[in-house]
């Protein structure tokens, strides 16, 4: 049959049959009053369970939990308020308005058409900004890529504001090739590396003068390496002279620091690879010294630091006010001594101005602040056992305590002659975080924090000290930010209230949380939280999951919003499990010197032991939690954690969860390691001991490894050396790999909702809640 004739038989067919089939059908009846009234109670159950329930779509695709974060401001230095940006009031883009901090007014001063760049139609996308110092520029970074941990590389354009004139820095330089732009002191010149080498641009003419040329592959100038990067914080890698004359900048010399090659099989027909110079465990690092070069070009005097630089690290640098010299930090590579060098600039000689040292470690904290442009600091030490912070001058090395007692500042926020010294601390209890003040000669603390606000809070102090953008959370409530006078710590205005996302929790079957403390012998006690079921049957037995991190970088047990991740556990109790996490000893919690330190040369080796008897003690405490069903999760440091719960306590956890971990401490870069263990040659039973791979053939129960195949963090190397070792014992266990996906593992669509989905349902397979 040709095709033609047989549709046009069908479609007869198809109109003749619709008379008939109309006919036979019955009239609808209208639903009795009773049925609809069913149907509409049916359907409101249906949407306040819904309204109620937490599921993995709407916490990480839909983000309905999300809420609103403090803004992201800059505050004037030459008026009482601060700048951000807005949505623009007419045309395109953002608005960039200066807000008035007594009335809230905004004063637009540049409004989002003044982002087109000439020949554009569209403004440029706001990635970063600064001010010149006098407020008359701005410094716009857009069109960023991200390097490693960060986007720190894109473009630069210098706006004038009262011009409205808007200019590219770089001149010819290809798109997203500029780093770490900055404005010379008088904002007539602009400063940046391009493909490792540093330059100064004039504005007024566009000149560009290149200050160094031997950048290359090997050699470094104006930014940093890996290792700097991750361990140290080390990114802008140059500083302009107060006076605007010279630029003192770091140099690497990576050569002899060997390649670690990340793969890209999923790119392209063939496999690629990332060449990366990382420095393991007990092998070389990079040669580092920093130099002096004149703005305006010419030859670079390299600072006369000791000692081979290969063995030491050049943590921190920063001009004096009067432009004369450098202060360098130099940290030797055990980091258990810090030696303050005062540096010529012009000459390079080096005298030490004091030393800072520590049976165990020392930490990279002490950013130099110079305080109302003399040469003095505040310097934090744990020398008496607590961290504290003291007024130094590098000049002759006086250090005057400005803070004492037994117990910690966590960090230091604000300091001036007249405003006296802000910081955090919370002396009664290290699961929260408040501001106090003291005199800058010493004296009496104050807690500003009001008392009858607990939690975990945060300042973003004005220059003057007069006001701060305050931010206070706690572990079941959202942050709440708004703008306060110090230091009365009186309210001037709400900034934002989440008051969406309160009203979206309101609805939820909220489980219940609480801190507590857990007593694990010889007067040890840790901090934990817990989030147990809604409507917990007391009666009953639940799985407990056990999120830990245990190293000397995280701390888990905060009074704090724990957002997404927080959600995710709500998520569980509301199906039938507990989730609890403990800080071990040698978490960077606020309880002293001993608490943090005394894991050295034992990390890997005492938290695990601790997180142990932490689970066995619960199972005390508590009847109702379920002994054979304990399960471990952890991220990164807890992974390493979850491995070595899992294989050295195999009776007390079923099931657990390694993410991004380090099976082996001698494939994890120098710097970490090397800071908390030691050398590898002088503790090698340490090493040995502290890496789970060591203990693997003591895995009894469920295991999933997950890792990012892209990791340049923790190498996708240790999940394969890993693996090798569980096929040898003959362990089974289950593994997933996320293929170029970083240590964030946050990369490509879909991600981060199939990472917590893999995770949930290998918890309801292996450690279930019963219903």
């Amino acid at each position: 049959m040709h095709s033609l004739n047989f549709l046009f038989l069908l479609s007869a067919l198809v109109v003749s049959a619709g008379p008939v089939l109309a006919a036979d059908q019955a009239p609808e009846t209208p639903p009795s009053p009773e049925a609809a009234a069913k149907a509409k109670a049916e359907a409101e159950a249906k949407a306040k369970e819904k309204a109620q329930t937490l599921t993995i779509d709407r916490i990480f695709t839909a983000k309905e939990f999300d809420g609103e974060a403090a803004p992201r401001i800059t505050w004037s230095k030459r008026r009482p308020g601060y700048y951000m940006f807005v949505s623009a009031k007419a045309g395109v883009g953002r608005d960039l308005v200066y807000v008035d901090p007594a009335s809230g007014e905004q004063e637009v001063i540049l409004p989002g058409h003044g982002f087109i760049p000439p020949g554009q139609t569209q403004p440029i996308a706001i990635d970063g900004f600064e001010f010149s110092n006098d407020e008359s520029k701005l410094l716009v970074f857009t069109n960023s890529r991200r390097v490693w941990r960060t986007n720190t590389r894109g473009d630069y354009y210098v706006v004038d504001i009262a011009g409205r004139d808007l200019r590219k820095v770089g001149g010819p330089a290809l798109p997203s090739t500029l780093m770490f732009a900055r404005f010379s002191p008088d904002g007539s010149h602009v400063a940046f590396v391009r493909e490792n080498n540093l330059y100064v641009q004039h504005l007024r003419s566009s000149n560009i003068t290149q200050l160094t040329r031997d950048g290359s592959a090997t050699t470094i100038n104006g930014t940093a390496d890996w290792v700097y990067e991750e361990e140290l914080a080390l990114r802008e890698g140059y500083r302009w002279s107060p006076d605007g004359l010279s630029i003192a900048y770091w140099q690497f010399d990576t050569t002899g620091v060997r390649n670690f090659y990340l793969i890209n099989n999923t790119e392209g027909l063939y496999a690629t690879t990332t060449p990366i110079p990382y420095p393991k465990v007990g092998e070389q690092n990079s040669a580092v010294r920093i130099g002096v070069v004149p703005a305006s070009g010419g030859k670079t005097c390299w600072m006369n630091i000791p000692g081979n630089s290969r063995e030491y690290y050049l943590a921190q640098m920063e001009w004096t006010p009067s432009s004369a010299s450098l202060v360098i930090q130099q940290f030797n590579r055990l980091q258990n001594n810090n030696c303050v060098f005062m540096a010529d600039a012009k000459t390079g000689v080096a005298k030490v101005a004091f030393a800072e040292t520590d049976p165990a470690w020392l930490e990279n904290e002490n950013k130099i602040d110079w305080i109302d442009g003399s040469e003095r600091d505040v310097w934090l030490s744990e020398r008496t056992g607590w961290r504290q912070a003291y007024l130094t001058n590098p000049q002759d090395g006086s250090q005057t305590p400005i803070t004492q007692g037994e117990s910690d500042v966590i960090s230091v926020l604000s300091a001036g002659e007249k405003q006296g010294v802000y910081y955090t601390a919370s002396p009664a209890n290290p699961t929260q975080c408040y501001l106090y003040h003291t005199p800058l000669a010493g004296g009496e603390a104050r807690r500003i924090t009001p008392e009858d606000q607990p939690g975990w809070h945060a300042y973003n102090i004005s220059p003057d000290g007069t006001l701060a953008i305050h931010t206070r959370s706690t572990f079941a409530d959202p942050p709440v930010v708004d703008l306060v006078k110090l230091p009365g710590h009186e309210r001037v205005r709400m900034l934002v209230e989440n008051k969406k996302l309160n009203q979206k929790l309101a609805a939820l079957r909220k489980p219940s949380t609480e801190f507590f403390r857990i007593e694990i012998g010889d007067g040890v006690l840790l901090d934990a939280w817990a989030i147990k079921p809604p409507e917990m049957d007391l009666n009953a037995k639940y799985p407990v999951l056990f999120y830990v991190y245990g190293e000397p970088h995280g701390q888990t047990v905060k009074d704090m919003w724990p957002g997404q991740r927080g959600l995710w556990y709500w998520m569980l109790a509301q199906q039938g499990y507990i989730v609890v996490s403990v800080d071990s000893r040698g978490t960077p919690a606020p309880r002293g010197r001993e608490w943090r330190k005394c894991v050295y040369r034992q990390v890997g080796i005492l938290p695990p032991q601790d997180q142990a008897s932490a689970a066995k003690k619960l199972l005390g405490m508590w009847p109702y939690a379920d002994p054979a069903r304990l399960g471990i999760w952890g991220y990164s440091g807890g992974g390493s954690s979850t491995l070595h719960a899992m294989f050295r306590f195999p009776d007390v956890y079923s099931t657990g969860i390694a993410v991004a971990g380090v099976p082996n401490q001698r494939l994890y870069d120098s710097i970490y390691q090397e800071r908390y263990m030691g050398s590898p040659g002088d503790n090698a039973d340490g090493y040995r001991r502290g890496s789970p791979i060591s203990h693997v053939a003591g895995l009894k129960g469920n295991l999933l490894v997950i890792h990012g195949t892209g990791d340049d963090n923790v190498h996708y190397q240790g999940a394969e050396v890993l693996i090798n070792e569980l096929v040898a014992h003959n362990k089974p266990f289950s593994m997933m790999a996320y293929p170029n996906r970083s240590h964030s593992l946050s990369e490509g669509p879909g991600t981060t909702r199939h990472f917590y989905d893999l995770m949930t349902r290998y918890l309801h397979e292996n450690l279930p809640a019963r219903k």
